[in-house]
């Protein structure tokens, strides 16, 4: 539906608070190594820092759109953004990691409050012919912020602190807030049944596989470890069934996994998440730990990456309309594979950073050859009716697929650093990477690259996924091809 409001307004008000969002998915990462040392903490701990931001985002991601539809997605917006601000304060102003983990929890779940109600405002303010415009200045800003994170993280590290890579969100998100109160309109609200029991189902799944795998390490795997992973997957499976069981609204129609694109597009895009997430942990340790590089010096080697993805996106995403599905989403999965296990090999105390560059360029255009078409394939050949809840199983599975990933290379980190000898004295809680003595460079950096090799595997699924793409139209006949579709959300 149309407002008589400029759309474009309120997109521009709503990116603000976007923009902070996917800020603090990638801001963080740089920050680690500093957090390790001055809170004092070990490596499981702080990946924790990331881990329960991703985990309260996922979760609740189903339900909240249709919060959006009842309440209204301003309303809920706005409550969301009140909760991601004051929880950065609470972050910035924590003095141990275990109340940082916590006011990280608080703020993915204002993150997961927003995010579907962005995804409503551009579907129900601009008409189905100017929502492509629409979802390029949404990608663009999500490849701005990809950019800008590591970067601007890196900065506030070295000038000022750890701490002001969450006191920044504050001053924004008090113009966000302005902007939304005054350039959004109020849309009509619907009424929805909502389907507790499946995000109870979901929420205790997803902690017990999370905690199970990220904490496994640190508990020698033993037998309540492998319980909880156990007990998760049971938990899933009881979701699924209830789900399919569901006779009013549940949370994943099933009934969307009959459209093979949309469900290989939610296997690869699952993977990319957990890729990118995981990819990201030991790539930055390696700079700062093993190469001695800054915040922000590390930063900058990934730049190029983000520039790469930005200025060839625009240009993929027209040409890859008017090809098979298939071919630009496999070529950039083979292609960023080929990068992370290039970035593997190079992981040595001596090598040759400009080469890390040029494979961080080449990871660069291969991303831009993932998001938007992976997306623009995954509800392409849904119906008009199924469009909406296709884009927050899409969403979903992403940001699932980041919670795992953040989980699993913590395991295998800490795996591999014991594999070296590192545990104990040579390197102890709260000691943190910095200055390594020389004699442990090469068993720190061995351990990092030999973890590097999770997202580049991972990302062969993707290949996989992506290579079995149909053209549209064939997954399911009579389907209408070019209906009215939902956007979804193609942020990193």
């Amino acid at each position: 539906m149309t407002t008589q409001r400029n759309p474009w307004l309120a997109l521009y008000a709503l990116v603000v608070g976007f923009f902070m969002i996917l800020l603090d998915m990638t801001i963080v990462s740089v920050a680690n190594p500093t957090i390790m040392r001055e809170l004092h903490t070990d490596m499981t701990k702080v990946i924790w820092v990331t881990s329960a931001y991703l985990l309260t985002y996922a979760v609740p991601l189903l339900v909240t759109g249709r919060l959006g539809d009842r309440f209204g997605p301003k309303n809920i917006y706005l409550i969301g953004l009140v909760v991601f601000t004051l929880a950065s304060l609470w972050c910035g102003l924590s003095g141990s990691v275990d109340m940082l983990i916590a006011a990280r929890a608080v703020q993915g779940l204002g993150a997961a409050l927003m995010t579907p109600q962005t995804m409503a405002v551009i579907t129900r303010t601009f008409p189905p012919d100017k929502r492509g415009a629409a979802m390029g200045l949404w990608g663009g800003v999500a490849g701005l912020a990809t950019l800008v994170g590591p970067i601007l993280g890196g900065v506030l590290v070295d000038q000022l602190g750890w701490n002001w890579i969450f006191y920044i969100n504050v001053p924004v998100g008090i113009v966000a807030f302005v902007l939304a109160m005054w350039l959004v309109p109020a849309l009509p609200t619907h009424r929805h049944k909502f389907d507790f029991v499946g995000v109870a189902l979901s929420g205790i799944g997803m902690f017990l596989l999370v905690f199970g795998i990220q904490e496994g390490n640190a508990h020698n795997w033993n037998a309540w470890i492998w319980g909880m992973i156990i007990a998760g997957l049971v938990v899933f499976a009881l979701f699924v069934v209830n789900q399919a069981r569901s006779k009013t609204e549940p949370l994943v129609p099933m009934s969307l996994f009959r459209d093979r694109n949309f469900t290989l597009s939610s296997v690869a895009i699952a993977a990319m998440g957990a890729a990118i997430t995981s990819m990201m942990v030991p790539a930055y340790f390696y700079l700062q730990a093993v190469r001695d590089y800054s915040p922000t010096k590390s930063a900058l080697i990934f730049a190029p990456m983000a520039i790469v993805t930005g200025f060839t996106a625009p240009f993929i995403g027209k040409i890859s309309d008017r090809m098979p599905p298939r071919i630009i989403p496999t070529i950039g999965f083979v292609l960023f594979a080929a990068s992370v296990f290039g970035f593997a090999a190079l992981m040595k105390p001596d090598s040759s950073i400009p080469v890390f560059i040029v494979i961080g360029a080449v990871a660069g255009l291969s991303n831009s050859c993932i998001w938007a078409p992976l997306a623009s394939t995954a509800t392409r050949n849904l119906p008009v009716q199924q469009a909406g809840a296709g884009a927050g199983v899409y969403n979903t599975t992403r940001q699932i697929g980041s919670v795992l990933g953040s989980a699993v290379i913590s395991a295998l980190i800490a795996n591999r650093m014991t594999a070296q000898h590192l545990s104990g004295g040579k390197f102890s809680e709260g000691a943190g990477p910095a200055k390594l003595p020389a004699f442990i460079l090469h068993p720190f950096s061995t351990a990092l690259s030999q973890s590097m090799y999770l997202p580049a595997a991972i990302l062969l699924i993707g290949v996989i996924a992506s290579a079995l793409f149909v053209r549209s139209g064939k997954s399911k006949p009579g389907t209408p091809v070019d209906a009215d579709r939902v956007p979804v959300d193609v942020g990193h």
